[in-house]
């Protein structure tokens, strides 16, 4: 069983090579323009270490990307959305999207469109749904041209049959939208949820392209396996079902790496912290998997609430600028270009890793370059990304105690030997591919977070566990391999009817993988 993982952040594209559990090989290529040449240059790279047949061979290839991620912060690619709030006479007062910043909202250009339904919060109606209203909102959007469209009602997590319908309706008078339901991503919250689903809308095509412009780039390396895209909780998804639902490899850059560093170190419950080129970021191994944020994350500057990993970024990484006359460090990275124009690659811009290299923390490029630089400087700078790093491992513990940090990535070697708080920093053999490492060894996962009225606790659980295992081969996974990994309920003592939130993931081996064994 062979495995190709790709990972593409924002300084380098990894690729690696595993068969079984062992890494046959690993390489770096830079991250371009483009990030599908990075990916096809990954592709040749590897390649040539490893031979043409060793590389068409592979069961499954998956990939990590920063695109989509990338679409919403630089307000580049996004759809026009028609957003839905299925929700009066209540919630009327904000209307969606309100929060948003100017720009993001202005390259969205949402239509607006409000609705009588939705639900209590205990799922019993508000008021009937206005399907008249539905239905003459369609024919608008239809007339606008708009093809993606967000809709969100009132409590929708507890019961989805508002959103369901509206679809139905959606779907006779505008049979080409893309359509996106609200309750399929977010929590309870109206505003969050409505958010998320805003915002997938809006990368709806980007996801359809991203997915064809991969395969592309796979079938030109000659390689034709199932091809799946990494996920925020650190599991992969088939590339058809996740581009339809791009919100949910937000943060798998990160994610891989945690992964990864733990496949890499065989540890299941630790600290990461995975330097990049141009950030650092930390999280918390749970069973394996990074800690799953509770509260509301911001994502372009819009607040959302739904499946994101726990994670504390912060702006240095190898590639970050280190001022020679006020010593001041970032957050500006030269990013990709670090090979170019940092001084021991022979350019004119002090980088982190350049004081590394003076500090004798590693050997790269030609240290002559920087051998001009002053001791009592060097060591400043080190001694204070040492603090950078014991601050945010300070901040993400829960616990007095000491813990153990795996220091995984490319940057790996800004990390100091000895850090306040930690117990013993573990180093990895393959640090600067961990990313890639953890999307090959991925898993496919499904998982329900919902609100259940009315029926037993052994009933709001088996339900829940059903929903995830649905989710999971949908993605997938193998219906003989799925596993429980979490399972969380809260009883709601404030609404009636024996109200709980359930919270259940099942991952799974991916079923082409599992067919060929």
């Amino acid at each position: 069983m062979k495995r190709i993982g790709i990972d593409v952040g924002g300084t380098n594209t990894d690729a690696v090579l595993i068969s079984a559990d062992t890494i046959v090989a690993g390489v770096k290529a830079t991250t371009t323009e483009d990030v599908l040449t990075g990916v096809s240059n990954s592709l040749a790279a590897l390649k040539d270490k490893v031979g043409g047949e060793a590389l068409t061979q592979a069961d499954a290839v998956m990939i990590g990307t920063t695109h989509f991620t990338n679409a919403v912060i630089e307000r580049k690619h996004l759809n026009r959305v028609a957003a839905i709030r299925i929700a009066l006479p209540a919630a009327a007062s904000l209307e969606p999207a309100v929060d948003w910043p100017a720009d993001l909202r202005a390259s969205v250009d949402p239509a607006i469109f409000m609705v009588e339904g939705g639900h209590e919060y205990d799922g019993r109606p508000l008021v009937p749904l206005d399907e008249d209203a539905l239905r003459q909102a369609a024919r608008d959007i239809a007339r606008m041209g708009i093809r993606s469209v967000a809709i969100t009602a009132l409590f929708s997590p507890l019961t989805s049959a508002c959103e369901t319908r509206a679809a139905e309706i959606l779907a006779e008078e505008c049979p080409d939208a893309a359509i996106t339901l609200s309750h399929t991503l977010g929590r309870i919250g109206l505003l969050e949820r409505e958010n998320v689903a805003i915002m997938n809308a809006a990368l709806k095509d980007l996801g359809a392209r991203t997915v064809s412009a991969f395969r592309d780039a796979l079938a030109q390396a000659g390689l034709h396996a199932p091809f799946y895209l990494t996920q925020n909780d650190g599991t992969v998804m088939l590339a058809e079902v996740a581009a339809a639902n791009p919100v949910y490899s937000f943060a798998s850059g990160p994610t891989n790496s945690m992964r990864g560093s733990s496949a890499l170190s065989g540890l299941t419950d630790a600290m990461v912290v995975d330097v990049g080129g141009t950030t650092s970021d930390v999280g918390v191994l749970i069973n394996g998997f990074p800690r799953e944020a509770n509260g509301v994350v911001e994502i372009g500057g819009v607040r959302t609430l739904f499946r994101m990993p726990d994670l504390l970024p912060f702006g240095l990484g190898g590639g970050t600028i280190v001022d020679p006359d006020t010593g001041r460090i970032g957050p500006q990275s030269v990013g990709y270009r670090l090979t170019e124009q940092a001084l021991v690659f022979g350019g004119d811009i002090l980088t982190a890793t350049d004081i590394a290299v003076a500090a004798g923390r590693i050997e790269l490029g030609d240290p002559d370059r920087v051998r001009h630089l002053d001791r009592r400087f060097v060591d400043d700078i080190m001694s204070r990304i040492r603090a950078m790093f014991e601050e945010r491992v300070d901040r993400m513990k829960t616990s007095a105690d000491d813990a153990v940090l795996i220091a995984s990535g490319g940057g790996a070697f800004l990390v100091p030997d000895e850090l306040d708080g930690i117990s013993e920093i573990v180093r990895l053999e393959h640090a600067g591919v961990a990313n890639a490492v953890g999307a090959a060894m991925a898993q496919v996962s499904g998982e329900v977070d919902q609100v259940f009225s009315g029926v037993s606790r052994a009933e709001a659980l088996a339900q829940a566990k059903a929903g995830a295992e649905a989710r999971a081969v949908e993605g997938g996974a193998d219906p003989t391999t799925l596993k429980t990994v979490d399972v969380e309920d809260i009883p709601l003592s404030y609404l009636p009817g024996e109200a709980r939130r359930v919270h259940t993931r099942v991952v799974g081996d991916i079923a082409a993988i599992t067919a060929a064994r």
